[in-house]
């Protein structure tokens, strides 16, 4: 990826200008809704473990429209629920999949992690493809972009601990720039990919 952490960075900052508030209210719902739904009595952690994937799906979408300049209500994190069969699907395959990396080792769970972590954008602009396709093109897409992801997410990591100083309040406003990171971190993979996809083995446009 040719654009530096601190550009990707600044340009989140730069995306959010003028709509922090609608970009909370996303994050808050998709929170409330992952991890309220665990408290509920009967429907608990599967619950949340059914819905997370449709509400990813949607919370991608939201910010993915964002970065691209497009208006966008808080409510629409909840599309995602169009595509429940593929949404829950994806998520349910990655998780298996990073859990069993997990189980040889960390670092190989890790690595799993961050080869899935563009699935949802995928499907966000994509929805026609399988959740296995999704996940298989998130995982081709990532390649040679993992230690990128690795330092932005110790760079999320640093901003979290500052967060705690506040009490947790600065969660608020961390979430949805993280979020915001990611569907700008997606949008310059996705455009390197397609610079790549252009040129033949020999250097040459490809325009078939």
């Amino acid at each position: 990826m040719n654009t530096p952490i601190q550009e990707l960075l600044s340009n989140s900052q730069q995306s959010l200008a003028g709509k922090w508030g609608p970009a909370i209210l996303a994050s808050i719902l998709y929170l409330a809704c992952t991890a309220g739904i665990s408290f509920i009595p009967v429907v608990g952690t599967i619950g949340s473990f059914i819905i997370t994937g449709p509400l990813s799906l949607g919370i991608a979408g939201y910010f993915l429209r964002m970065v691209k300049g497009k208006d966008s209500p808080p409510i629409r994190i909840f599309d995602g629920f169009q595509y429940f069969g593929t949404a829950f699907a994806a998520y349910f395959i990655s998780s298996v999949l990073i859990l069993l990396w997990a189980l040889l080792l960390i670092i190989p769970g890790i690595m799993a992690a961050m080869s899935y972590s563009l699935t949802f954008y995928i499907l966000s602009e994509e929805p026609q493809l399988s959740a296995m396709d999704a996940i298989d093109k998130s995982k081709a897409m990532m390649e040679g972009h993992k230690m990128q992801l690795f330092v932005l997410c110790l760079v999320f990591f640093g901003m979290a601990i500052l967060c705690l100083a506040t009490l947790g309040i600065g969660f608020l406003w961390l979430s949805p720039y993280i979020s915001t990171v990611m569907a700008n971190f997606y949008q310059e993979v996705k455009g390197e990919e397609f610079q790549h996809s252009m040129y033949d083995s020999e250097g040459t446009i490809d325009m078939v």
